[in-house]
């Protein structure tokens, strides 16, 4: 069993019949990311990962630019991660600092302001002559599924995953929170020192919605696929940043937005 399960007693009910059994169920716990002694953001996460997920986070929210701007990050008790940053990373509270706990499901949660949205705008990425055939692209969600080990055991967590042009898979995070798993995808990335990440293909298990768009744009995606339905804000976010910058929604052909 991993960190991202637990097993519990349950109750079975099939028609008029009760059985009582064990079930595994995705752990849901909190994590509070400091920056140093001052404590920055307390988001729902599945345990697991999580100096990736306090990198990425930092990263998508433009708190940093490069790993390199990372001094230390360590855990000093359980559900808390410290990050200490080179001297040259310049805080704004305003604009950077969530106010209060991030669900699971929130992606935006905490931001004072629309002008809060902003201030970690994409970066307008290059021109890339990148090409993946159609008929990876159709099999790319089918192997991330076939890949979650834990939402295997609980049926729970969200994905997200790098492949490669030939569809091989570099590599895949769970957690509860799709935003999270992202952050945590980007993180690992980061830390190995592989952004931007301009020649694979994030293949996420959610909706594409804006924080999801965002954040791909942010580690240097122009491709990203996702398993369900896009949001209209994160589309404009997309074709705003990058005039080929694709979202592709599996199983229909390759979508320009």
């Amino acid at each position: 069993m991993t960190p991202g399960a637990v097993r519990v007693p349950i109750s079975r009910v099939e028609g008029v019949v009760t059985q009582r059994q064990d079930d595994l169920l995705a752990v849901e716990e909190p994590l509070e990311i400091r920056l140093g002694s001052r404590s920055l953001s307390v988001t729902m996460r599945t345990p697991g990962n999580d100096f990736e997920l306090a990198a990425g986070f930092l990263f998508a929210e433009g708190i940093i630019s490069s790993a390199r701007q990372i001094r230390r990050i360590a855990s000093s008790q359980p559900n808390v991660v410290v990050v200490e940053l080179s001297a040259e990373v310049a805080i704004q509270p305003a604009e950077s600092q969530r106010s209060f706990v991030m669900t699971s499901a929130c992606g935006l949660c905490g931001k004072a302001s629309l002008a809060a949205l902003e201030a970690n705008r994409c970066p307008v990425l290059p021109p890339r002559h990148f090409r993946i055939d159609p008929g990876v692209i159709h099999r790319l969600p089918h192997e991330l599924r076939s890949r979650q080990d834990v939402f295997e055991t609980t049926g729970g967590l969200h994905a997200a995953a790098l492949f490669d042009p030939r569809g091989q898979l570099d590599s895949l995070r769970e957690d509860v929170g799709r935003h999270n798993a992202v952050d945590k995808l980007i993180g690992h990335a980061l830390l190995s020192g592989r952004t931007p990440l301009r020649d694979s293909v994030m293949v996420v298990s959610g909706r594409a919605s804006y924080e999801l768009v965002q954040k791909a744009l942010v580690a240097g995606h122009s491709r990203a696929g996702r398993g369900r339905r896009s949001f209209q804000h994160g589309g404009q976010d997309c074709r705003a940043l990058r005039d080929d910058a694709d979202w592709i929604p599996p199983p229909r052909p390759l979508q320009r937005i």
